[in-house]
């Protein structure tokens, strides 16, 4: 079985009948909304092209006897806090039965959280971290509407997942609601949306789907679902390493792209079986000089280091999909522990370099040894406890300086020999 139909067979195992997906499946977009009620607000990005489609999904809930309340104007990159306040007054004057989403993960998951707060109440940081969300839901005896989740980016997968990235741009900070009442009901990703992504999202998008697959593998060495998460994260990281250059070299070839939009999904698919850790942590942290992805996308070679004497399985799984695409050329087999979590490590790199991807934190505009400060104080705030706890090799805060802080300093400098090992 190839890697596209292994996609598709997993897609399948993990959403059943519930996720529409492909080339033109936004058609199916009236289908969906006669299934879940009479009035709805849509909150939808803006980019080239986006006019063609927010058309059609306002002719099909016209024909589908839905009536449309409002067409709000979605998040700007990250989610910022302010919009999603903006959104939630929104869905309480219009008072919709179900809400749709057009656009990326921040479109998907400040509409996650709105809903929340339209029908829950309270504000956004009491719902930050694991299960705040089902809990209130519970103690109130309510139901949040039903989400139709377009996505229109092979990146995060925020149409399928549990997470809602929220960030407040005035700390240059990001936090996360992780609940299982947020995953949308009615997932829809229409792969032809894609075909005209710019080179920089298209490379975001799909290292963000190696750094879901990756971070969920590295966590899983001693989970019961070991062998299943291996096989979905295979799955997706070679789908990515084996098109991303394709796209790339070729931004109209629609089989790469298709493949990078079911590689984005399997991440998806991974971090509903497993948490991220490292690289996701510390992105939350760079959400003002770097998109989400490409932060985690920089992070993992670093992390990897660290993580590698307790991964030798998973690095073994990585480096072989990385070998096996001509981005390493030494002899993985005769290394074991740090080296060769170097060595993978250098394969990663080595990918980023081609697609002329940045590879150290000096590269990115505007970074600061502040933003390693920061990130060191975000890793002991208890609501981002869960990713230290993610980790191979958990960290204690108290354990941040001596650890975490070399990582950083290693990512800064391009420098893999500044990293520490427990």
């Amino acid at each position: 079985m190839n890697d596209i139909r292994k996609a598709q067979k997993l897609l399948k195992d993990f959403k059943g009948n519930s996720y529409t997906y492909g080339r033109d499946a936004i058609e199916k977009i009236g289908e969906l909304a006669e299934k879940s009620g009479k009035s709805a607000v849509l909150v939808n990005d803006s980019f080239p092209g986006s006019e063609v489609y927010i058309d059609k999904i306002k002719k099909q809930l016209k024909a589908a006897g839905v009536k449309l309340l409002a067409s709000v104007r979605g998040p700007g990159a990250n989610a910022p806090l302010e919009d999603l306040y903006r959104i939630a007054e929104e869905l309480k004057k219009y008072n919709p039965e179900f809400i749709i989403s057009f656009g990326g993960g921040s479109t998907i998951d400040v509409l996650k959280s709105a809903e929340v707060l339209r029908t829950l109440g309270g504000e956004i940081e009491d719902y930050f971290g694991t299960g705040n969300v089902t809990a209130k839901r519970d103690e109130l005896g309510k139901t949040l509407a039903p989400h139709i989740a377009i996505q229109t980016v092979a990146s995060s997968g925020a149409h399928l997942t549990k997470y809602s990235n929220i960030t407040n741009v005035h700390t240059g900070q990001k936090k996360l609601v992780v609940d299982e009442a947020v995953v949308p009901v009615m997932p829809l990703f229409d792969f032809s949306v894609t075909y005209g992504a710019p080179k920089d999202l298209t490379m975001d998008g799909g290292l963000d789907g190696i750094a879901h697959c990756l971070e969920v593998l590295y966590g899983a060495v001693n989970s019961p679902n070991y062998e299943k998460i291996k096989e979905i994260a295979e799955t997706g990281i070679n789908l990515v390493v084996e098109n991303i250059e394709k796209v790339i070299a070729n931004p109209a070839d629609k089989d790469a792209r298709d493949a990078l939009c079911l590689a984005t999904d399997i991440g998806g698919y991974a971090i509903m079986l497993g948490g991220t850790n490292g690289g996701h942590l510390t992105s939350f942290s760079l959400v003002d000089i770097l998109s989400h992805g490409r932060a985690c996308a920089m992070m993992n070679p670093y992390y990897t280091v660290f993580f590698a004497p307790a991964i030798e399985g998973p690095l073994r799984v990585v480096g072989d999909i990385y070998k096996k695409a001509g981005f390493t050329d030494v002899d993985l087999d005769a290394l074991s522990g740090r080296d060769l979590g170097i060595a993978v490590a250098e394969a990663m790199l080595n990918l980023s370099e081609k697609i002329g991807f940045p590879i150290k934190l000096s590269q990115v505009d505007g970074f600061s040894n502040e933003h390693i400060d920061r990130a060191i104080a975000a890793a002991k705030n208890p609501q981002l406890k869960m990713k230290l706890q993610n980790m191979p090799i958990p960290l204690t805060a108290e354990m941040l300086e001596e650890y975490m802080r070399p990582i950083l300093e290693a990512a800064r400098d391009g420098n893999l020999s500044l990293i520490k090992n427990l």
